[in-house]
């Protein structure tokens, strides 16, 4: 059987990984030329553990109950719901020696010993990287405390996290290639890094890197949000004392910690040819999430819908290099890599996931995937949303403020949003009647159950709900 290993980076937005002519990410790309890159691909969450749970389950985040951060509500705000079958656990059962080293934030209990994982070191558990400080920017808001959101260390990348996190993979590896007891099993390790995440720190040889590049503020740094919802003008205050070369040293940090994994990304795969594993091993990258990374006049993640937190990074370098170079343009989304990942290893699909196998798309031209949906549940403040991504539009329903509607073909950077635009109706209409059929499949009661006359929103509803709010009828009298 096939080797696999997923590297999971977080908060890396795809732009800066994949497109930006600036960002140093040789090994990604070249893991690109190698592999099968889906430049469609959106997470289903835009923060870390909804969209981490999604990806060992296959389940968009209201079926698997982890609806926001492990560290941010109480248990009972969001529930991981442990019936749910992992990814792990189905390689497990296929024979696989399994390890996971980095960043978990899935769940709380942390023992990965009961999703079938045989070695593992967590951040509950990595060694703190003693580092000298050089630089710092720190963000000052009165009344909250002062968090720094960039710096710069002395020691280079061998101190880092990052380094740590992968040494510790290839460890296991050769144990597990050298053993007698496991040599003959298939083995699949998680390598999970916290970079390129705020705050963004990293070593200044790596920041060095970028000496002399022209960084430049966004140009839509003072987005005015013309029909926007106004949380996004409430989160632009947090940035707006930045100064320009404050924005400038902040995003070059952030392409620093892009790079800073993209080294250990490079390590890994020289690693893997040196043991003479790489052409039978299947690489699976990816991020959970994006960052915003001064657009729109904002950085980091949350409620914003915007691309630069919703798109990912996400490439699979397959086994002997099939279908080396690839862009599939299918949409796709956190939940379809479990069944891509197990078809691609023969292993059987689990039953009752969200995600699809993104196997069928690479064979043939004449076939697409017609759209795909996000959620979200707020972080810590409730915030619902539903996104929508079909034939080049998007939709944001957002239950607590104007929806956004956006043409991505002609305007990529979200400058207008649309959803005033009449001549738009039916789009908008097709766009909203794909969300309800994508609750309805995946029952997203949540939604779909929201038929009293105070939550009617969407320019059209769901027509039926789920009859197992009928108990509730007591409630609304039939007349």
């Amino acid at each position: 059987m096939k080797n696999v290993i997923f590297v999971i980076s977080d908060q890396m937005q795809r732009y800066a990984a994949l497109e930006s002519p600036v960002c140093k990410m040789d090994g990604l790309r070249r893991l690109c030329r190698e592999g099968v890159e889906f430049p469609n691909a959106h997470t289903v969450n835009p923060i870390c553990s909804p969209a981490r749970a999604s990806l060992i389950t296959g389940k968009l985040p209201h079926n698997h109950g982890m609806v926001d951060c492990t560290h941010t509500v109480p248990e009972y705000r969001a529930q991981y719901d442990r019936t749910s079958k992992s990814l792990p656990e189905a390689l497990k059962d296929s024979g696989y020696h399994i390890s996971y080293y980095g960043k978990w934030h899935i769940e709380r209990s942390y023992k990965l010993e009961d999703f079938g994982i045989d070695e593992y070191e967590t951040e509950k558990a990595i060694p703190k990287a003693r580092t000298t400080p050089i630089s710092r920017i720190v963000i000052k808001t009165k009344g909250y405390k002062d968090s720094t959101i960039c710096g710069v260390y002395e020691e280079d990348e061998s101190h880092s996290e990052e380094h740590y996190i992968y040494d510790r993979t290839m460890a296991f590896i050769d144990k597990h290639l050298d053993s007698r007891e496991s040599c003959d099993k298939p083995f699949c390790s998680f390598i999970s890094t916290y970079a390129p995440h705020d705050p963004y720190v990293v070593p200044k040889e790596v920041y060095d890197l970028y000496e002399g590049v022209d960084f430049r503020v966004p140009e839509d740094w003072e987005d005015e949000k013309t029909q926007r919802p106004m949380i996004y003008h409430r989160l632009h205050e947090v940035w707006r004392d930045l100064t320009q070369e404050q924005i400038k040293t902040m995003i070059r940090c952030y392409y620093s910690a892009c790079t800073l994994v993209d080294i250990q990304l490079q390590r890994l795969v020289s690693f893997l040819k040196d043991r003479g594993i790489y052409q039978d091993t299947m690489i699976v990258f990816l991020s959970d999430h994006g960052d915003m990374v001064g657009s729109h006049g904002l950085f980091c993640k949350g409620v914003t819908a915007f691309e630069q937190q919703y798109s990912i990074p996400l490439v699979m370098k397959l086994p002997q290099e099939r279908h080396a170079g690839l862009r599939c343009m299918a949409y796709a989304d956190t939940c379809d890599v479990l069944p891509t990942v197990l078809d691609e290893l023969g292993i059987p699909a689990l039953k009752g996931i969200d995600g699809k196998s993104l196997l069928p798309f690479l064979s043939s031209d004449a076939l697409h995937s017609s759209y795909s949906v996000a959620e979200f549940f707020g972080q810590r403040y409730s915030y619902t949303q539903r996104v929508i991504w079909s034939e080049g539009f998007k939709y944001v329903f957002n239950a607590f403020d104007y929806d956004e509607l956006y043409d991505l073909n002609r305007d990529p950077g979200e400058t207008t949003n649309l959803i005033s635009d009449p001549g738009l109706d039916a789009v908008k209409e097709k766009l909203v009647s794909l969300i309800w059929q994508r609750a309805r499949e995946t029952q997203d009661t949540y939604i779909l159950d929201a038929q009293y006359f105070m939550h009617r929103f969407l320019p059209i509803g769901p027509s039926t709900g789920n009859q197992a709010s009928a108990q509730f009828e007591m409630y609304n009298k039939t007349f």
